[in-house]
Formats: structure tokens, C-alpha cells, sequence
């Protein structure tokens, strides 16, 4: 299978990209037009038969993922190891739901304890919760709730959790269908949330005794952070209009009062925007300088320039893609074709790894 890699600037007012190639076949000509290269390097396939698979975590050279169904994967080297998770509540079959994000504390090699935040189901009511998980020789163990009860849905579950530079855990809750709540402070659904590792709430946390750090999100699903520790999301749009901003504690991003270009007294507008076109970002990673980004619905992964405020496509022909980690050496994806929404293949889903090319792609 051949993936094409290739650059092409987008902005704001740039023309929809219109039906994208089918998963694993030739990209558009047109898609292509004024790149730098049709096709720099081929990626490598690190691992294949992934089930939904949502975050990436590396840690002492272990690739962990999550995947939806409830399940943990490791690749070792050649090894590739699935284990259950075994949670305390049933897994929520609703859409966009599951076992999403997971985190790797720096005493995980002492402890075999990481964060996990999954989507669970009591009767007819829908939530998230943030927990803690042990491996074992056997599976992983739910042993602790962090946070419970966050306000789940028939879509926009967010689900991204990552440790910050400040060692505090950073968590995206999605709207859950319900808009408004992501302007309501007392809710905890359409918000970033920053918490302590043992689940306390922060002292310099910008509501009092509030777990919020930004409100206003209608689905952030990418967090990543600059040299300079500056924290920032990706954001799902309405219809199209999908975001990135520059995330500071306090602020409100919006939803559903604006989005995209839109502007309004006391509300933070993003960097930039997607426009007409569509990119449904997901997870998001920082390397040299720039952040790159998965795309669902734009079905590739992107690099956002934070200096000039451009968005290029830099790899396609993966189908979905839904996280990207970034390490010393390139960069990590892993597609999102088995998760209802896709056009699988019989080696999907994947885990791929982009080296750094020669030139200054990266």
C-alpha cells in the first residue's frame, strides 16, 4: 500500500476539498497542486488489525494504545500484546464513546499505575470519568475514581487526557449534545479541566474550587503544549469551522455563542479555522517548532505553524486518523477506518511511523 505524503497550505477561505480519495487509493491531482513533492518518503507500518484504536502513549520505549472496546495495546519492539481493561461500570455504547484517553505518570515504571478516562452507561444516564488503571502480568484494573460524572451524550464526548509540564492532569469534555452547558461553570461537559494526580482540585486553578481551566468547547479532542509551555486544543466546529486555539486559564472559547470567525465581547476566537472545508481534528503533538495534528473527516495528518498561522497536509491516503505522538525520531499515527465511520481495510487499523525526512518538512 502506498501513503502519500505531501504539503499543501489551506487558509480559511480556500475552497472545500470536496470527496476525498477512497482509504488506500490514488490522491486527487487537484488535492496535490502546488506541493512540494507528490511523495517525499514512505511511511512505516509499525502495527496492523488495531480495533478503533484512540490515544497513543509511549513509555520506557513501550507504545500503549487504547482502543475503544475496552482494550489496551502494547508494542514492545516486534511484540504486540492486547490486554482488557477491566473497568467498574459497563462501557457506554454510544457514539463517539468508549475507552478514549490514557496517561502514563513518570512513576509508572514503579507503580504500573496510568490515567485512563472512558464513557460508562447507569441505566438510561450517560457519563465519563477519569480513573486509574494497574497492569498486571494478566489485564489492566480500574483501582481508583479521579473524576466522575462528567455529562455524557449521544455525541461530543471529548475524551483527551494529557499530564502538562506543570504535572498536572489537563482533561476535554465534550458538550454531550447539550450546548449550553459549555457555558455553564457548574457543568463540567464542554470544557478543558485541570486537576491534580490525585484528583484535587489545584490551588491556581482560575475558578475557585473549580476543576475548569477554559469553558466554552464544543468538542476539543487535541492538547499539546509549545517549548514555551503554552498550552493548545483542537476543536470540532458545527459544520465545518473546526478550531485551534491558543488555550489560557479562565477564558471562554465560545461554544455555542461563536465559533470559527466569529467574534464576540469576552470570548476567546481561535488562531485559526477551518472554514468551509472540514479537517475534525483529534489528537494533537508538538516537534520542532510546530504542532501536528490528526483529521478525521479531512483523513490524513495536518501541521499547524504557530508563526505564520498556516495549515498544511502533510500525509494522506490513511484514511481517519486519530492521534499523533511526536518522539525524538518522527512521528506516530494511528488511523480510525473500524470506528463505524470509515472504509477499513483488511490491515486496519494501523499504527504508522513517519521518520524525520532529510529535508525540513519537520
Amino acid at each position: 500500500m502506498i501513503l502519500t505524503l505531501f504539503v499543501m497550505t489551506t487558509a480559511c477561505t480556500q475552497k472545500p476539498e470536496g470527496d476525498l480519495p477512497e482509504h488506500g487509493g490514488e490522491s486527487n491531482p487537484e488535492d496535490k497542486e502546488g506541493s512540494e513533492s507528490d511523495t517525499l518518503y514512505e511511511p512505516k507500518v509499525v502495527a496492523e488489525n488495531l480495533e478503533a484504536p484512540w490515544e497513543i502513549a509511549i513509555q520506557n520505549d513501550i507504545i500503549y494504545m487504547s482502543e475503544r472496546g475496552g482494550t489496551i495495546v502494547a508494542i514492545d519492539g516486534k511484540d504486540k500484546q492486547r490486554k482488557k481493561v477491566k473497568l467498574a461500570a459497563d462501557l457506554s455504547d454510544q457514539a463517539e464513546a468508549g475507552l478514549l484517553g490514557i496517561a502514563f505518570p513518570e512513576d509508572f515504571s514503579k507503580t504500573n499505575t496510568a490515567f485512563a478516562y472512558y464513557s460508562y452507561h447507569e441505566g438510561d444516564h450517560y457519563y465519563q470519568r477519569v480513573v486509574t488503571i494497574k497492569e498486571t502480568d494478566e489485564d489492566w484494573e480500574e483501582t481508583s475514581v479521579i473524576l466522575d460524572q462528567i455529562p455524557g451524550g449521544e455525541f461530543h464526548q471529548g475524551g483527551r487526557i494529557k499530564i502538562g509540564p506543570d504535572n498536572k492532569l489537563y482533561v476535554t469534555t465534550g458538550d454531550a449534545t447539550n450546548p449550553g452547558d459549555s457555558q455553564d461553570l457548574d457543568s463540567l461537559a464542554g470544557k478543558i479541566l485541570r486537576l491534580n494526580l490525585d484528583g484535587s482540585v489545584p490551588d491556581d486553578n482560575p475558578f475557585e474550587d473549580s476543576y475548569v481551566y477554559s469553558y466554552g468547547h464544543r468538542n476539543a479532542q487535541g492538547l499539546a503544549w509549545d517549548d514555551k509551555d503554552q498550552l493548545y486544543a483542537t476543536e470540532h466546529g458545527d459544520n465545518a469551522h473546526d478550531e485551534i486555539n491558543r488555550i489560557e486559564a479562565g477564558k471562554n472559547y465560545g461554544w455555542p455563542n461563536i465559533e470559527g470567525d466569529e467574534t464576540a465581547d469576552d470570548m476567546e476566537s481561535p488562531i485559526i479555522q477551518s472554514g468551509e472545508d472540514t479537517w475534525a481534528p483529534s489528537g494533537m503533538t508538538f516537534l520542532r517548532g510546530q504542532f501536528f495534528f490528526a483529521s478525521l473527516k479531512g483523513e490524513g495528518l495536518r501541521r499547524f505553524d504557530p508563526k505564520n498561522e498556516k495549515v498544511d497536509l502533510i500525509i494522506s491516503d490513511v484514511g481517519r486518523v486519530r492521534d499523533a505522538h511526536a518522539t525524538e525520531d518522527g512521528i506516530y499515527i494511528i488511523t480510525n477506518n473500524t470506528d463505524g465511520r470509515g472504509n477499513p481495510t483488511d490491515a486496519d487499523d494501523r499504527l504508522i511511523f513517519i521518520p524525520h525526512p532529510k529535508n525540513k518538512l519537520f
